[in-house]
C-alpha cells in the first residue's frame, strides 16, 4: 500500500475528498445527476505541520469546519428539486388553480377567476427561474455570510454536545461510587469503562437508523476509492467495488483512539480537587485529540506489524460506520476522486502503470461546479 494523501468524508448522499488545499463534493441529485463542487480550502494546520501534537490539535478543527462546510453543501443539493419534480408539482398545482377558477366563473366571477389563474402562472414562473438561477449558481442560499455563520454555530455546537457526551457526561456519571466510598483510583477506571460504553453504545445507535446507513455506505465507497488507487489498481467500478471497505485513516478509528487515549490520560493524572478535575478535563480535550492525531498519521505512513496491530480495533469499529455501497454510490465516490487527485499519475509514479497523461486528467483547480450526466 502507498501513502497516496487524499483523505475524505461522507456527506447526505455523496462524497467529500481532500487532496491538499483542494478539496471537492460529489452529490447524487435527486435527478439522478452527479454534481460535483470542487474549491480550495487553505489550512492552518500547514504553519505548524512539523509540531507534533499541536498539529493534530489545528488538523481536527481544521477536518471539522471543512466537513460540516461539505455536509451543508450535499444538504443543499440533494434537498433541491429537480426540474421533472418541479413540473409534476406545478402541473398539480395548475389543476387546482383551474378548478378554482371554474368555480369562481360558475358564480359570475370572471374577474377573480382571471386573477388566480394569472397568480398561478406567475407564481410558476418564478420557480422555475429560481431553479435556473440555482443551477448557474450551484446555491440554494443567497448569503456566504449566512452560511458562515450558520457554519460557525454547527462546529460550536457540535464540540460542545460531544464534550458534554463522551467526556463531562461519564465524568459525572462516575462520580456517583464515591457516595459508596469506593477509591479514587476505581472511579478512574469506572470512567473509562462508562466513557468506551456510551461511545460504543452511541455509534451502534446510529448504525441502525435508515437515513444514516445510506450515508455509512458512501463512507465504504470512500473507503474503498482511496483503498483502490493505494493498492495499484485502476479507478473503476469493477476495482473500487473488490476493494476494501475499511480504511486505517479513518475518522472512526480517530475517535477510537480519542477515547482510549483520553482514559489513560485522565487515569493518571489526578487532583482533589473537583473544580480542577473538570478543568483538567477540558483543558486536556485539545491534547487528547493531537496525540490521537500522531497514531492515525502513523497508521497511514508505515505499513507494519505493529502499525497493522495498533490499527486493528479502529478498522473493527468501522464495521459499524461503513457499508458496502452500490455502483451508483461508487460512480459519486470515483467522481469526487477524480475532480482532487490524478490517481494515473499516481499509479505511473508508484506502482509502475503506463498510462499516456492528458491534461484532462489533472484536478480541477479553484472553485467550480458542475455535472455529470
Amino acid at each position: 500500500m502507498k501513502y497516496s494523501n487524499i483523505g475524505g468524508q461522507a456527506v447526505m448522499e455523496g462524497v467529500m475528498m481532500r487532496n491538499g488545499a483542494l478539496y471537492a463534493v460529489a452529490v447524487r441529485t435527486a435527478d439522478n445527476q452527479i454534481t460535483v463542487q470542487t474549491d480550495a480550502h487553505h489550512s492552518a494546520a500547514g504553519k505548524v505541520r512539523k509540531i507534533p501534537i499541536v498539529r493534530g490539535v489545528v488538523a481536527f478543527v481544521d477536518s471539522l469546519v471543512l466537513g460540516m462546510k461539505a455536509l451543508m453543501f450535499s444538504a443543499d443539493r440533494f434537498a433541491e428539486e429537480s426540474e421533472k419534480e418541479l413540473e409534476e408539482r406545478l402541473a398539480q398545482e395548475q389543476k387546482k388553480a383551474e378548478k378554482k377558477a371554474e368555480k369562481l366563473q360558475r358564480a359570475g366571477r370572471e374577474k377573480e377567476a382571471a386573477a388566480v389563474l394569472e397568480k398561478a402562472g406567475e407564481n410558476a414562473q418564478k420557480e422555475r427561474e429560481t431553479l435556473r438561477e440555482r443551477s448557474r449558481s450551484g446555491n440554494g442560499k443567497s448569503e456566504d455570510s449566512d452560511n458562515t455563520v450558520l457554519l460557525t454555530l454547527t462546529v460550536i455546537i457540535s464540540l460542545v454536545v460531544s464534550v458534554a457526551l463522551f467526556m463531562m457526561l461519564p465524568y459525572f456519571l462516575s462520580r456517583l461510587l464515591k457516595g459508596i466510598g469506593a477509591p479514587e483510583a476505581v472511579i478512574s477506571i469506572m470512567e473509562g469503562v462508562l466513557r468506551l460504553a456510551i461511545f460504543f453504545g452511541y455509534m451502534l445507535l446510529i448504525s441502525r437508523m435508515k437515513d444514516i446507513q445510506r450515508t455509512f455506505m458512501y463512507h465504504g465507497a470512500e473507503h474503498k476509492c482511496i483503498n483502490c488507487i493505494e493498492h495499484g489498481l485502476e479507478l473503476n467500478v469493477e476495482n473500487v467495488r473488490k476493494s476494501s471497505k475499511e480504511h486505517k485513516r479513518c475518522g472512526t478509528s480517530f475517535l477510537l483512539f480519542v477515547m482510549i487515549v483520553s482514559i489513560v490520560f485522565f487515569l493518571f493524572i489526578r487532583t482533589p480537587d473537583p473544580v480542577m478535575r473538570i478543568v483538567i478535563r477540558l483543558l486536556l480535550i485539545p491534547v487528547v485529540a493531537g496525540v490521537s492525531y500522531e497514531f492515525i498519521r502513523l497508521a497511514g505512513l508505515y505499513d507494519n506489524r505493529f502499525v497493522n496491530a495498533l490499527s486493528k480495533p479502529g478498522l473493527a469499529l468501522q464495521g459499524l460506520t461503513t457499508r458496502e455501497p452500490d455502483d451508483a454510490q461508487i460512480e459519486v465516490g470515483i467522481a469526487s476522486v477524480e475532480a482532487v487527485f490524478n490517481w494515473k499519475k499516481y499509479l505511473n509514479e508508484n506502482f509502475g502503470a503506463h498510462y499516456v497523461l492528458t491534461e484532462a486528467d489533472e484536478p480541477r483547480g479553484g472553485k467550480e461546479l458542475y455535472t455529470l450526466r
